[in-house]
């Protein structure tokens, strides 16, 4: 697989995802970098009705993919999240009425769901995510 500068990630300012989150990309996506735009709960905010967020968080993953040229861009949640606390499976489904907002912004990218489980562990919510790939030496 080639190898990517920039992948970005929507996430939570939970210093507990970070290197979950970033190490998953950075391996998934053979990539040497990960933007993160970090909001506390970014499904929840996501999925508010506070333009003011929802255009700050747009504009920062914009500056990633018209800037950086990211082309794949993750929106994650996690277990025990203080700024969206909801049972795992009522966050999965958040994850995935994000990606469907994410999917109306019209950026030219893969968009993919992460859930942060229990174990500090990846799991991909949304499967279109490519499958893993050796990175090249």
């Amino acid at each position: 697989m080639e190898q990517q500068e920039f992948v970005t990630v929507i996430n939570c300012m939970d210093g507990r995802v970070q290197e979950p989150v970033i190490q998953w990309m950075k391996d998934r996506y053979n990539a040497k970098y990960v933007d993160s735009v970090t909001e506390a709960g970014p499904n929840k905010v996501l999925l508010s009705n506070n333009q003011n967020k929802i255009d700050s968080i747009l504009e920062r993953v914009r500056v990633s993919t018209d800037k950086h040229g990211s082309t794949v861009l993750a929106i994650a949640g996690h277990y025990d999240c203080a700024g969206h606390a909801v049972d795992g499976e009522l966050k999965k489904a958040r994850i995935r009425e994000s990606i469907e907002l994410i999917s109306t912004w019209g950026l030219d990218v893969e968009i993919i769901g992460l859930y942060v489980n229990d174990q500090w562990q990846v799991e991909v919510v949304d499967g279109r995510a490519r499958p893993l790939q050796a990175k090249a030496q």
